[in-house]
Parts: structure tokens; sequence; C-alpha cells
């Protein structure tokens, strides 16, 4: 399988990339608007065809790129049928599977974070949102946000995977990439395993965090797959998009790709 880790730093959120070698099929999961033009590039250089945008959740501090990578390269936008998502074409319940080539993703419910959560778990790999984070979780103070939601959901859902599973977050502010169930079963301070639903919930409510700068903008904007009218973000891509992407042959995309998307 391909595999790209890729790091927005304004918000600190990680960008993933799968594709399958033989059919050049890929996925994208949580993609930033404001890196539209490298992942555009990125699939480009590796030739691979774009057939999801996932997304973990509704974000809180960055907008989607999901609604213009469908528009521009006729990706399937796919998040959780509790997220909210208005225009989505794909709503996931738990226990989904969403196909790329010979490659199949499954959907788990993690919601507490917020009540659209979803963990998308592949071949030793899980990718776990906000809902698990490097040593820590999510904040549960908003978007309906719950503590207890959340302890049994990470538990039950991504902790139980075996051991060896690697886990790749949302976020990081630490410049750390990716961890496992081994390791946050045993060094994770909120979730860990001698940890309990009871002291969980007492250390989340006493917690001041202040909100994301960008929630106003853009959690709106999410709800409509980054799409939402007045909260577009500083890329954009050029209309008409899909019919350009689609036609290009890869002299003339990577002239169009020089002067910027």
């Amino acid at each position: 399988m391909i595999f790209r880790q890729l790091f927005d730093p304004e918000s600190s959120s990680y960008t993933y990339l799968l594709g399958d070698e033989m059919t050049r099929e890929a996925v994208l999961i949580d993609s930033v608007a404001e890196q539209l033009e490298r992942d555009v590039a990125l699939l480009r250089d590796l030739e691979l065809k774009l057939v999801y945008a996932l997304e973990t959740h509704v974000h809180a501090d960055h907008v989607t790129a999901a609604g213009r990578l469908r528009d521009g390269l006729g990706a399937r936008v796919a998040v959780s049928r509790r997220s909210g998502v208005h225009n989505a074409d794909v709503l996931l319940n738990d226990g989904d599977w969403v196909s790329f080539g010979m490659h199949r993703i499954e959907a788990r419910a993690t919601p507490g974070h917020t009540s659209g959560c979803m963990t998308f778990v592949t071949e030793g790999m899980a990718f776990t949102g906000d809902a698990l984070l490097i040593r820590g979780c999510g904040r549960t103070d908003f978007q309906e946000g719950d503590p207890r939601t959340l302890f049994h959901s990470v538990r039950a859902r991504i902790l139980s995977l075996p051991e060896t599973t690697a886990l790749f977050p949302a976020h990081d502010y630490r410049g750390r990439t990716q961890t496992s169930v081994g390791e946050e079963l045993r060094f994770n301070p909120r979730l860990g395993g001698s940890q309990t639903v009871e002291s969980f919930i007492e250390l989340m409510g006493r917690l001041t965090l202040s909100y994301p700068k960008r929630m106003d903008e853009a959690v709106p904007a999410n709800l409509y797959a980054g799409l939402a009218p007045g909260a577009r973000p500083k890329v954009q891509a050029p209309s008409p998009v899909a019919e350009v992407m689609r036609d290009l042959g890869r002299q003339d995309a990577d002239q169009w790709m020089g002067e910027g998307i």
C-alpha cells in the first residue's frame, strides 16, 4: 500500500494518503483546505486517482478540502451519518466499509469528542481523528462532546485492537507522528489501562481550554464539506475544476499546477 502522512503547521493537523499500488485508486483522510495544492500535486506525482475524501469528524480548527476534492477530482466525500454534514456523498454507519483498489477501510464509530467521530481501520493501522491522540484525547466540552461516551468508545473500539496496531491521530502539537494500541494502553494518562470512567470524567471536567480560534469559521464550513458560504479558505480550485482535472494530460497538468490552483 502507498502511504503518506502530511502535516499542516497552522493547525497542527495530519492528512493521510492511502493508495493501491496496482489500481492507483486512493483515499485522503482529513484534508485541509490550505493544503489543497500540495495534495493535488502529490496525487499527480504518484499517478493516483482519488476515489474518497474521508473525514474523521467535523473539525473545529481548520476547513476541510473535501468538497473541493470532489469538485476537482471526482472523489466522493464520506463522513459519519451522525456528523451532520449536509452534502456528503456517503454517510457511514458503524461497521461500514470503504474500498479503494484491493484494500478496504472499516469505519468504526468513536463518538465522544463529537457525536459524529469515526476511526478508520485498515491493515494494522487506525486513523483515530481527535478521539484518541498520542498520550491524550480530544476535548469533550463542545460539539455534543461527552466524556463518558468518549471513554467507552475509545476503550471498546480503538484500544481493543491488537496492541501492535499503529495509531495515527488527526493532530499532534509536539511533533510526534504515530503511536500504537500497546503504547496508549500503557502510557496514555487519560485513557490507559488503569484509568476508570469516573476519573476520566473528573479530569475532563477540570480542563479549562480556550475555543479553537477558527471554530466560528470552520464548523459551519465543514458542515458543508468545506464549501459553506462565507467560510471559503485561502486556497481555491479554479472553475470549472472537475472538467479541467479530468481532461488534463500529464504535460498540461504540470503546466497548470505550475501556475497554482
